[in-house]
């Protein structure tokens, strides 16, 4: 069933999601001379690779996350979460609408946590028992 809902959430709308983070991702890479965006540029790339196949993992606290991942976080908040996490909480909304998008809207409710604060995460298999290896 996961590979299933994976390829229909591909279809409508997975691969240009995964291709914007993607493309974030090296909008970050390019500009290698400030190093503050490398860091972002690597979240992009998880969020990019979650975007395009959520069904069946789930995103994790990294308990060796330090002080760094927060300060990180306040600032991927004001520069580009608060507008991705409501991106995704408009679509997901709009996929529950109907009963055929119900899984692909609680997909779009699953990137929420991750685009929001996406430094000190790590995504995993979902039956995984939930910590960093």
């Amino acid at each position: 069933m996961r590979l299933l809902l994976n390829i229909i959430w591909l279809i409508f709308g997975g691969l240009w999601l995964a291709i914007g983070y993607a493309l974030a991702a090296l909008v970050c890479f390019l500009l290698f001379f400030l190093v503050i965006t490398v860091p972002f540029g690597i979240a992009a790339l998880r969020m990019a690779n979650f975007a395009l196949w959520p069904f069946g993992r789930k995103v994790v606290q990294r308990p060796d996350a330090g002080d760094a991942s927060l300060v990180g976080n306040v600032l991927w908040i004001i520069f580009a979460g608060w507008w991705l996490a409501l991106g995704h909480l408009t679509t997901g909304i709009a996929m529950c609408l109907t009963i055929i998008g119900i899984p692909l809207g609680l997909a779009n409710f699953k990137l929420i946590p991750v685009s929001l604060l996406p430094l000190g995460k790590e995504i995993v298999d979902a039956d995984s028992p939930g910590s960093f290896v």
